[in-house]
């Protein structure tokens, strides 16, 4: 498969988390600030100047005096990323690198109006500030100032900031925050010589880690995306066991390194990762996950993924999602489908636009933002889990049978995909006589050029695809409305974009059997008998 290169920063022998590593000529390099942590934005000559960039919005002027209440984009994670004060930690490191004090002394200045201005519980400090994941990330710079400057006021706030790390109430069991939570406590106790703190860190971290990702190396977050985050920050709870004298827990290292072909399984031919739950299109893993000896991987946190071929980019591709109900970095998208071929996307969800409460948001966590059936005059109940009842595995062919009761009935999708000459093959049935519906997202780049007899024609350019749709005894249901816009015709493929995408909504039938057939506007069907045959490939209307 495609060589993803991994981080640098993963590959440097950090060494003791206590002692200095390689140094410069004038200033010692230390474990604490020659990490992984930095972002990529802003630069410290950035934060010099007074401008910081964080999460791609624009530059944010700090001013003299910095306004730490300040949210210029009302923005939830620009808000977060500012009060982890990593950009503050660029200036330790480019002092570490350079040995010019300028660095350090803003830095210093930063870091203890910071403390002065937000302590903890006080009147006028935001509550987002003293939150779990603001709390532990924003331990690695003021660790790394701690190491240059030796000063009361950080020693205490290091000290606030582990009581909190270290409540019981405040910790995120099971999840990438518990993680950081977890090197973060790590951290201060072997700094300042706290057993009782590293203990605990250690400790919870097991428990942590073996409900994140579970015995077969799937993320449990639901969203694949979030496992190349997780599995780099396990790298560094490790490191930093090591370096704390401690022995790293099998049961973290086994898993750390299972994640490593759920990330390969779960990035597509083009490089990037299928953008399934909390997931951006533009996700692609930095680092080397090796080639699976399958092409084809089903895993029980709720995830079927399948290719033609490892290592060739118009490889076929294609993504279901059962599993437990929706959680943490999930979406409404059980039985939901994501398929691309021919060296482009074909389906695609509604993608993930950002962390903002605002009804797109909400619209996207929704069953609408998925290509899923829907059963027609039934309310939907959320976070209803869904069961993987049938499989059957080909080279060329693979089938699968899923069902719930989201909508009150037993809701059951059968899909078979093709390889070689690519087609994806769709049954929705209900029970209890209700008729179903279903949803198809193309990606954005696709616009229809005919709709008519059940047949839906679209086009990127010179490339065609087709969509097909049958009822009960081979019979066409025509009538699919097309949406660019409005309430459906959306896909968020990128952080905060949104873009129009059209979406072929189904007529309500008993059953319904959808064909997608990618790189052609004309493909010779049949359908008669029970059996169906799309230019040459045949196989029955029951798909397994």
């Amino acid at each position: 498969m495609r060589r993803l290169a991994i981080p640098l920063a993963l590959m440097l022998s950090v060494g003791a988390l206590g002692s200095p590593a390689q140094a410069t000529d004038k200033v010692t390099r230390t474990a604490e600030c020659q990490g992984d942590w930095l972002p990529g934005t802003p630069t410290a000559n950035d934060v010099m100047k007074g401008e910081i960039s964080l999460v791609g919005l624009p530059a944010y002027k700090l001013g003299k005096d910095i306004k730490w209440a300040a949210s210029p984009f009302r923005n939830r994670s620009w808000e977060f990323v500012f009060q982890s004060l990593r950009w503050m930690g660029t200036l330790v490191v480019e002092y570490e690198n350079t040995g010019e004090r300028q660095y350090l002394d803003r830095a210093t200045d930063i870091a203890k109006d910071w403390v002065a201005s937000n302590k903890y519980g006080a009147k006028g400090t935001p509550s987002y500030v003293w939150k779990d994941h603001p709390v532990s990330l924003r331990t690695q710079p003021l660790l790394c100032l701690s190491r240059h400057v030796n000063a009361g006021w950080l020693k205490e706030s290091l000290a606030a900031h582990a009581k909190l790390l270290s409540n019981p109430r405040l910790y995120k069991k099971g999840h990438n925050h518990g993680i950081d939570q977890d090197i973060a406590l790590m951290g201060i106790g072997c700094r300042y010589a706290r057993k009782d703190w590293a203990n605990l860190a250690s400790r919870r971290l097991t428990g942590t880690v073996k409900l994140d990702v579970d015995a077969q190396g799937a993320l449990m977050e639901q969203a694949p995306r979030y496992a190349v985050y997780v599995y780099g920050r396990l790298q560094v709870a490790m490191t930093n066991m090591k370096a704390c004298g401690r022995k790293v827990p099998g049961e973290i290292s086994r898993r750390a390194e299972a994640l490593k072909d759920f990330i390969a399984h779960s990035t597509m031919p083009n490089g990037y990762m299928v953008p399934i739950g909390d997931g951006s299109a533009e996700t692609e893993p930095k680092m080397e996950t090796g080639t699976p000896k399958q092409k084809v991987r089903t895993y029980r946190a709720g995830y079927v993924f399948g290719r033609t071929k490892w290592g060739e980019p118009d490889s076929a591709y294609y993504s279901i999602r059962y599993g437990p109900g929706m959680k943490f970095h999930g979406h409404e998208d059980h039985l939901g489908v994501t398929y691309y071929a021919q060296g482009r996307d074909i389906l695609m969800d509604g993608g993930f636009h950002s962390y903002e409460k605002s009804s797109y948001r909400y619209w996207t966590l929704s069953p609408e933002a998925h290509n899923v059936p829907t059963v027609v005059g039934a309310n939907f109940r959320p976070r209803t889990a869904s069961k993987l009842i049938k499989s059957s595995y080909g080279d060329d062919r693979q089938a699968f049978k899923l069902t719930d009761k989201a909508y009150g009935v037993s809701r059951t999708r059968s899909v078979l995909v093709n390889h070689g000459e690519d087609l994806m093959a769709v049954l929705d049935t209900a029970s209890g006589g209700k008729k179903v519906s279903s949803i198809w997202r193309f990606a954005p780049s696709f616009k229809v050029v005919s709709n008519g007899g059940g047949k839906v024609v679209l086009a990127d350019g010179k490339f065609k695809v087709t969509l097909l749709q049958y009822a009960a005894s081979c019979g066409r249901a025509g009538g699919q409305k097309v949406q660019r816009g409005g309430k459906l015709g959306w896909v968020s493929p990128t952080y905060l974009s949104k873009q129009p995408a059209s979406v072929v909504k189904s007529p309500a039938a008993k059953s319904l059997l959808t064909i997608i057939v990618p790189g052609t506007d004309s493909p010779k069907v049949s359908c008669s008998g029970g059996k169906v045959k799309v230019d040459g490939v045949s196989f029955s209307t029951r798909l397994l």
